[in-house]
């Protein structure tokens, strides 16, 4: 039996930068997945020509130049300039909240008046605002509030608003702007030829096994290299000795229509309560497409349980302090290394993700 110097358990994109690097400084490298494929939740896979993002959108965007200069090391990114629209009951408003959205939902021209009706609105909550409702209607009004976060907000985390957690929502985007750029980082796209084929490239001279669980036999696996990077969840590597960490999870229903065109748009959010899912996915849109089909993707938020993919960590206190417990047993390993969204409880956006893996690497390799 092969030994390697790192054993990595999961291939999703931090394990990936991270077995890249370590290949580079020479170093032997074993990753196991427990799917089917490589890549994680950035996995993306081409139906009908069409590159299709199998678990949920996944925007590249980022205002690091280090990071923007890695990824491109393994992918040219398209332009594509993410511009989403959100649908509440038929109409039909631009995200993030800006002078579009502002125009059409108060009858206003200028960011003055905007801000008038707005602050006017605000004005109903006084004090510390005690639930999620009162902190998004201190922040954006209770229109905007109403058609655009309330039913969304409540989809999401499967309660209602009142009651929420104000420190959930810190702070919403507003601008005075006529601008439907979603994200203000410097640097955005999607690779065109796919998230796949970029994780391919980063694992070049790694090994890899998929079906594989690392809980199978994991004194076998850990015995298999002098040190293991775990990816996966922090409370199942420790048996879940302290109980288990809250998640939400999600549930895609993908189709391939026989139109060219369904919704006009990569993105739309579906903002009423009444409508199950949250957002429809048109993929080809992420690569300006001109397929004679298309493939749409309805995105169900779910209740996280064993034997679900825990997507979403709820970082409210409970969870927290029971993650800092886990955290400190982690801290105590000298051969593992704990990385990513679910060893470490944090969801992070993909270039913050390739950033904690470089940085890992400084310190590590």
């Amino acid at each position: 039996m092969k030994h390697y110097d790192y054993l990595i358990v999961g291939c999703g994109l931090f394990g990936a930068v991270f077995a890249r690097e370590a290949n580079k400084h020479g170093k032997s490298v074993l990753l196991i997945e427990k799917r089917n494929h490589i890549g994680g939740n950035i996995y993306s896979e081409e139906i009908e020509g069409i590159s299709v993002h199998k678990y949920g959108a996944h925007i590249f965007h980022t205002s690091n130049p280090r990071v923007w200069n890695y990824v491109n090391e393994f992918a040219e990114f398209n332009n594509f300039v993410n511009s989403p629209i959100a649908n509440y009951k038929g109409e039909i408003y631009n995200m993030p909240f800006n002078m579009n959205t502002f125009s059409k939902m108060f009858g206003v021209v200028t960011p003055e008046e905007a801000r008038r009706v707005i602050d006017s609105q605000r004005a109903e909550i006084t004090g510390e605002p005690k639930n999620l409702e009162e902190q998004a209607i201190s922040l954006v009004g209770r229109e905007v509030y109403t058609k655009l976060v309330k039913g969304y907000t409540e989809k999401q985390w499967g309660r209602d608003c009142t009651e929420l957690p104000a420190f959930i929502i810190r702070r919403l985007p507003v601008r005075y702007t006529y601008d439907n750029n979603y994200f203000n980082d410097r640097w955005q796209g999607i690779p065109t030829k796919g998230y796949t084929a970029m994780v391919e490239k980063l694992l070049e001279g790694c090994d890899v096994l998929l079906n594989t669980d690392f809980f199978s036999d994991r004194e076998k696996f850990l015995s298999m290299a002098d040190k293991c990077l775990y990816t996966g969840m922090i409370d199942a590597y420790y048996d879940y000795v302290y109980g288990a960490l809250g998640y939400r999870s999600l549930r895609f229903e993908s189709e391939t229509l026989d139109c060219e065109n369904y919704q006009g748009v990569a993105v739309v959010n579906y903002t009423e309560r009444e409508v199950p899912y949250t957002r429809i996915i048109e993929h080809k849109h992420f690569a300006f497409g001109k397929q004679p089909k298309t493939v749409i993707t309805r995105e169900y938020p779910a209740d996280w349980e064993p034997g679900m993919e825990p997507y979403y960590p709820v970082n409210d206190e409970e969870n927290n302090s029971l993650y800092q417990k886990y955290a400190d047993l982690a801290a105590k390993e000298d051969k593992v290394l704990f990385g990513g969204r679910l060893a470490q409880y944090k969801y992070y956006d993909m270039d913050k993700c390739v950033e904690a893996a470089l940085a890992l690497c400084d310190k590590e390799l």
